[in-house]
């Protein structure tokens, strides 16, 4: 989707943990997860979903998109969506997706609750997670079963229960299905996001940017996290670096000027510049926009806070 906001970090919190739901909007991601999944104990989850109204305010306040994890139990889904379905949420995230009729059944009520409570049609947005061989397998007819759908993921730690292995130090077990959702999600217009690694090391550092790196380079453009010093990460790591930026940008104003000379190839430094690498010059002047705009919705909320 073209005008979805830069999601370069999903920081994702426990909604019945008061003090995690009360600092959020101090940590600088660009999206805050309200979770009533896995970090919420099962005695625990119908008081959870009592919270989710007053805490999307509350995370809001430093300008980030603000997201619920709903559970994937059918028994819990549709209390979880009707909870979390407010004024303010931007969108529902959505974990174990397995089957279109799942993501059809889940659009269906979205279009009924953001009726009944004033919402524009479709503005809540889902974020799938896929978390089984059964997903990963079928993520393209779930990925156009609905036009919610704006960032796509392999749940790392789940994959792996799935697969019977243990998550590795580079990843590997995760190279395909991440592979297969990056491709389709580039060609439904998606944005592909995760990692190539565990989530669950939030202590070591390096190693989680490293992971975040390996994703970066199979296409990726985001990931999430569940500790405050990851967000750091991986907004530097789904950054354009400066210096990339600007040769994008003389990049971009070298063929141009060679276009209006009517010639579709120039020499930029002793390099050719031709139609493949404007494109690209011009999909990294693109991203560096849209961080940009992150960054600075999420510094104008924080300065009405002053």
């Amino acid at each position: 989707m073209t005008d979805t906001p830069a999601r370069r970090s999903s920081l994702i919190l426990p909604v019945n943990i008061p003090r995690f739901v009360e600092r959020a909007h101090t940590r600088d991601a660009d999206a805050v997860v309200l979770d009533l999944e896995d970090s919420v104990p099962p005695a625990e989850k119908a008081k959870a979903r009592t919270l989710v109204e007053a805490s999307i305010p509350l995370v809001a306040r430093g300008g980030a998109e603000v997201l619920v994890r709903i559970n994937n139990d059918p028994a819990l889904v549709e209390e979880d969506v009707d909870a979390a379905v407010r004024p303010g949420l931007d969108g529902l995230s959505v974990p174990k997706a397995e089957s279109p009729e799942q993501i059809a059944r889940l659009s269906a009520q979205l279009d009924r609750l953001e009726k009944l409570r004033g919402l524009p049609p479709g503005h809540v947005r889902l974020s799938l997670a896929f978390e089984t061989p059964r997903g990963v397998l079928r993520a393209q007819d779930i990925a156009e079963a609905s036009s919610r759908i704006v960032t796509m993921s392999v749940g790392p730690e789940d994959y792996c229960l799935e697969l019977g292995v243990e998550p590795s130090p580079d990843g590997i077990e995760l190279l395909y299905a991440v592979s297969r959702v990056v491709t389709i999600a580039k060609t439904l217009g998606i944005q592909p996001t995760g990692l190539l690694g565990s989530i669950a090391g939030f202590r070591d550092l390096p190693v989680f940017e490293a992971a975040a790196l390996r994703s970066r380079q199979l296409g990726c453009v985001g990931a999430g996290c569940i500790h405050p010093d990851q967000v750091a990460v991986l907004n530097r790591v789904f950054t354009p670096d400066p210096a990339k930026v600007e040769y994008a940008r003389r990049v971009a104003e070298a063929f141009e000027e060679g276009l209006k000379r009517s010639t579709a190839s120039v020499d930029l430094d002793g390099k050719m510049v031709d139609i493949p690498v404007y494109k690209r010059a011009q999909v990294i002047l693109a991203r560096a926009r849209a961080v940009a705009d992150t960054q600075a919705r999420k510094a104008a909320a924080l300065a009405r806070l002053t």
